[in-house]
């Protein structure tokens, strides 16, 4: 797996970032939306493909309550960089749906999201977006 580049972020920063993303896929694996929500800035925008952008926790929360079950969901990291408060994180996402009564669905793609550090130091989501390779 490769390293993120060298950064103006701390190491624990970095650490924390990863962290956040491994712990919105196991909520998000577990269907526990609630706790997947909080992974988000209070004003965060969810940018799915093909449908309009969600603004705010609700809306993310929302909007991925409707998603089929995710039976298999990780990310491979390109790039995590930033300064003090403000980070992106550039990866590739795999992920298995079971949409009721059919097949799974297996799916590659790419993400984008830009992290903001909070006052307690830390970081949520604060702008989300992702497609399909496929």
């Amino acid at each position: 797996m490769p390293q993120p580049k060298a950064s103006s972020l701390s190491v624990n920063d970095i650490a924390a970032i990863r962290q956040l993303n491994e712990d919105f896929l196991s909520c998000f694996l577990s269907r526990d939306f609630d706790s997947v929500a909080q992974k988000y800035a209070v004003d965060a925008v969810l940018m799915p493909p093909h449908c309009p952008a969600c603004q705010g926790r609700a809306a993310a929360r929302k909007w991925m309550a409707e998603f089929p079950p995710a039976t298999h969901f990780r990310f491979e990291y390109h790039d995590i960089d930033g300064r003090n408060d403000l980070a992106y994180v550039r990866g590739t996402y795999f992920l298995t749906i079971q949409p009721e009564g059919a097949e799974p669905v297996e799916d590659v793609g790419k993400f984008l999201e830009i992290c903001k550090k909070q006052t307690d130091g830390s970081w949520l989501l604060a702008v989300d977006t992702f497609n399909s390779d496929k």
